[in-house]
């Protein structure tokens, strides 16, 4: 053992990998009941959208039209860019390291262990009994022992200590009859990536290039728009051709020569005199990966399945980011486009199966090691997929934890998926083509002091969530047309909805659910050009700042709720409320809008 102090740890659940997929499992599973450990490699959460790489987390929601295409990811991802928007309008990479940070030590289930490797694995009959971890920079390591594994890691390193099927590369066309895949299997995957940031200085700055750095013309990068120097590059890309895991030290070397080659460029070409007081901020020393391994789960999600957008008896989370391949050469491919990015018609579901390891028992992933092939993976592997990924996952995990069930029988009762589902339904998640089940609001009779024609009082009883009728929403026969939210007529001073039951009900939980521009992109991002299509740096306009909930049960008539200087989508409020008769909600203000809004209303 030498002089390194071991430790042995019991939990429920162990999660190794804490970015945004691995966070939002934690999250979801301590949230929901389970102990869970959560073991990060770095001193930082937030993976490749933490401050030591600075993307931004994409998603869905690069498309979309107010109350018709409502694409943006809700739960837990964004209830943390909803926090990171309203506290960190000068958009500093730090301060969402720190929302994470908070977010995790905020949880009494939830242990954190920073700066902490999984390394091996314990493995008898196809099963794992414990995973072995070590912290450098304490001298420690850890034996932990868990009912269920989770690997969030990108890189599969869990999964892969632990003998678990996976493969690498990309399929051949015949293996899944894939119109996007290659002809033959090759080894070749996505890229990494290194990004910078600069600052306008106000006078010249001149820039000196290592003498190894790389040298580039505009006719190298003439498929590659480097009009703007705020915020660097993603085509700055190379290791497609070689192995992202075992290589990754010589990755990182080329890609510092071609960023800087790159900004060399930029600042002394000549062809960029605009640049002249420009000067790098800083950049990044650990690039951000793209593709390694994919795990082989009980599903395969392929580029058929996403495009068809099935759907799946066990979706857990939902993708509807385009199918965004790169040449393997990365920038080296300069006659190449540097992307191609074909969106599905749909939004389409990801189903449980595919975070289910195939040969080892107790084992589930999420992320980019999802099980997919490469050109489903290419669509799946972005931030915020992987986030609702990680919030299912975590969600489901928690439950079969809950229901003391082996993971291996949990997933095969339709019983136990359902109700992790309609948890994940409660907490803000969206799944396509599910609705929440036994929301004691419907058995009301609905008023209100005015209402719009396309938002009536009525709505927020009517199951859904968001508006994806329209164009790159869902498939049609898993929605229903509508703005699916109460509007009030913007003359209306002081808005209220009431729900009154003719039979009076027993409440423990009320969740009001808001509006929060779910159709606009919004994400921490250093791009200025992007600001524009955001609401960054304030709460979105559309939710309500200021609200009462007032209750008339046995008791009488009392005020139960006054939220102030709200941002959130999903209020969620614990109350005891005995033979309730009405429940009235009284808008004070909103966030900017001339008019309130309310998805929803839930009593349970």
């Amino acid at each position: 053992m030498g002089k390194t102090d071991t430790k042995m740890l019991d939990t429920d659940i162990l999660i190794a990998g804490g970015g945004m997929t691995g966070v939002a499992a934690a999250l979801a599973a301590a949230r929901n009941g389970a102990r869970v450990i959560l073991c990060q490699d770095r001193s930082v959460l937030g993976g490749n959208a933490s401050s030591e790489i600075r993307m931004n987390i994409s998603g869905s929601s690069t498309i979309g039209k107010e109350l018709e295409t409502e694409r943006r990811e809700s739960g837990i991802i964004e209830e943390i860019v909803l926090e990171c928007s309203v506290r960190n309008p000068q958009r500093s990479a730090s301060m969402l390291d720190l929302i994470l940070y908070e977010k995790c030590r905020a949880e009494p289930n939830l242990r954190l262990l920073l700066n902490t490797t999984v390394i091996a694995a314990d493995v008898e009959d196809s099963r794992i009994c414990s995973a072995y971890a070590v912290r450098e920079s304490t001298e420690e390591s850890f034996t932990i022992r868990a009912d269920i594994f989770v690997d969030c890691t990108g890189d599969g390193r869990l999964g892969f200590e632990a003998g678990a099927a996976l493969t690498t590369g990309r399929e051949a066309i015949v293996e899944y009859n894939e119109s996007g895949a290659s002809l033959n299997r090759d080894a070749y995957r996505l890229g990494s990536s290194l990004l910078f940031t600069s600052k306008d200085m106000g006078r010249p700055m001149p820039f000196t290039p290592p003498k190894w750095a790389r040298k580039f013309t505009e006719e190298d990068l003439k498929f590659r728009n480097h009009d703007t120097w705020e915020f660097g590059y993603w085509w700055v890309e190379f290791g497609g051709t070689l192995d992202t895991i075992k290589d990754n030290e010589h990755i990182r070397d080329e890609l510092l020569a071609i960023m800087l080659g790159v900004w060399d460029h930029i600042k002394n070409s000549g062809n960029h005199p605009d640049s002249e007081n420009w000067a790098l901020d800083w950049f990044g020393f650990l690039p951000g990966k793209r593709e390694s391994r994919r795990f082989i789960g009980e599903h395969v999600l392929t580029q058929n399945n996403i495009q068809q957008a099935i759907d799946f008896d066990d979706v857990i989370a939902y993708g509807g980011w385009s199918m965004d391949t790169h040449p393997p050469q990365g920038i080296d491919a300069k006659d190449e486009e540097p992307c191609n990015q074909p969106f599905t018609p749909y939004l389409y579901g990801i189903p449980l199966r595919s975070m289910i390891s195939r040969n080892i028992s107790n084992l589930m992933f999420a992320g980019r090691n999802l099980s997919a092939t490469h050109i489903a993976f290419s669509s799946t592997r972005v931030m915020a997929t992987c986030a609702v990924m990680g919030e299912g996952l975590g969600t489901f995990a928690a439950t079969a934890v809950k229901r003391k069930l082996p993971l291996g029988q949990a997933w095969r009762q339709s019983v136990v998926v359902k109700e992790a589902q309609q948890q994940l339904l409660r907490q803000g998640a969206f799944l396509p083509g599910m609705m929440l089940e036994g929301n004691l609001a419907k058995l009301a009779r609905i008023s209100a002091s005015s209402e719009q024609k396309q938002g009536t009082c009525s709505n927020i009883v009517d199951g859904h969530t968001r508006a994806v009728h329209g164009e790159k929403g869902v498939r049609p026969d898993l929605t229903t047309a509508g703005t699916h939210r109460w509007m009030s007529d913007p003359g209306d001073r002081s808005p209220w909805l009431e729900l009154e039951w003719e039979e009076p009900v027993t409440v423990s939980r009320i969740t009001i659910v808001l509006d929060t521009g779910l159709h606009r992109l919004l994400m921490l991002c250093h791009l200025d050009v992007i600001q524009k299509y955001m609401q960054w740096g304030r709460p979105q306009a559309e939710t309500l700042k200021e609200f009462k909930l007032i209750a008339h049960d046995e008791r009488g008539r009392m005020e139960i709720a006054h939220i102030k200087d709200n941002f959130q989508r999903m209020i969620h409020l614990p109350v005891t409320l005995k033979n309730l008769k009405t429940l009235r909600l009284e808008v004070i203000s909103t966030n900017g809008l001339d008019h309130a809004r309310v998805v929803e209303i839930v009593c349970e």
